[in-house]
């Protein structure tokens, strides 16, 4: 049995609401090209849903992941837009069932003596790593699906302090 946060193409992924869907952009690596993205969507009034980016393994190349809200804004309308900006080299429109997708997340949780045995197992259940611990509090880092992330932090309740999540990355699945 595989860990919630290890899981490939599983109900994580499957369940993902159909109402966001992912572009894969890549686009030159120079100053000013995400504001020129970011700022499209803004003009345009498009909702990203998240967003990350980061070189490639071309250093004159970055690859922005958008998850976009495709029920406020039509997908066509959004990839027609992108593409009109003069930085973009190329543009892959990835459906949830078309990618495999996974975002990283850092969690603070109080803990007390009896419920740190329990935050652990949680931890090595999700296959997480704890980062930082003190008396009463742990930060530990998750990688998955972002429904596994959504269910670790839904165990968690109200004992969760603080999280940052990155944001999704995708690429598509190969051999479909």
């Amino acid at each position: 049995m595989s860990a919630p946060g290890a899981e490939t193409a599983s109900a994580g992924e499957a369940a993902l609401d159909v109402r966001h869907h992912i572009l894969s952009v890549l686009v030159e690596n120079k100053p000013g090209v995400l504001a020129r993205v970011s700022g499209l969507f803004a003009r345009r009034g498009f909702n990203i849903f998240s967003l990350a980016v980061a070189p490639t393994d071309d250093p004159r190349l970055s690859r922005i992941t958008i998850v976009v809200d495709v029920r406020s804004t039509p997908l066509e309308q959004v990839t027609k837009q992108l593409d009109k900006l003069i930085n973009v080299v190329q543009i892959d429109e990835l459906s949830p069932d078309s990618a495999v997708e996974r975002e990283l997340m850092i969690v603070t949780v109080i803990v007390d003596p009896a419920s740190r045995a329990e935050l652990l197992a949680l931890t090595e259940e999700y296959s997480g790593v704890v980062l930082d611990e003190g008396a009463d509090r742990i930060t530990v880092s998750l990688g998955g699906v972002p429904d596994a992330l959504d269910a670790f932090t839904a165990r968690m309740g109200s004992a969760v302090v603080a999280y940052q999540r990155t944001g999704r990355i995708a690429l598509p699945r190969i051999g479909r």
